[in-house]
Parts: structure tokens; sequence; C-alpha cells
């Protein structure tokens, strides 16, 4: 996912960079419509991984509850399995909020453009 949005952020922003000034009104609007359904399903997956990442967080701080009232091997395997995967769950939701975040500003970006282009 992340290849993908990275990808697909880059092509926006060599079309806002390149192409924008020279393209008509309707393309800009083409682009527009389409970057908007994307950074919907951006949203989405972000909301998915802050579900997950929240899940996997409160899991650990109950089984770090768990050691501290029943210090075992078991509980202290298990904390480390959660922690193993918080960490990169929390790495991955950094990542789409603030790709999410970023384009949000491309967007205004091209909406300033078909501004410009009724004037």
């Amino acid at each position: 996912m992340k290849r993908y949005i990275l990808d697909y952020m880059n092509k926006v922003q060599g079309f806002i960079d390149l192409d924008m000034k020279e393209a008509s009104k309707d393309k800009i609007s083409e682009v527009l419509k389409e970057f908007e359904i994307k950074i919907s399903y951006f949203q989405h997956e972000r909301l998915i991984h802050l579900i997950v990442t929240v899940l996997f967080a409160i899991l650990e701080v109950i089984s770090i509850a768990l050691i501290l009232t029943t210090p075992s091997v078991p509980a202290i395997i298990l904390s480390a399995l959660f922690l193993v995967l918080v960490v990169p769950y929390v790495m991955h939701y950094y990542f789409l909020e603030n790709s999410v975040q970023h384009m949000y500003k491309m967007r205004d970006q091209i909406l300033e453009a078909i501004r410009e282009k009724r004037s």
C-alpha cells in the first residue's frame, strides 16, 4: 500500500508541476474528481489502520498489566509479540496520516488552478 500511495502521489504531483498550467479546466476537473475518490479510499485505509493500531495498543497495555499482576514467561512472550506488531502499525499509520494530509494540500492546489481558469 505504501508504494501504491507514493506512486499515485508522485503521479498527481507531476500533473500539478508539469501539466496543470496548460491543461483545460475540464481536464483539471477530471483529475480532481479521480483524486478525491482516491483520497476517500486512502482515508478509509487510514481509519482501518487506526482501529487495528489502537486494538493492538490496548492488547499491549493489557499484556503489560498482566505481567505486572502475575509475571510469567507466556505473558512476557505475549507482550513482546504485541509490541512487535504495534510498532510497525504505528509507523504505517503515521505514514498514512501524513500522506493523506499532504494530499489535502495537493487538492487545494488543484482547486486553485480551477479557480484561476474561471477568471
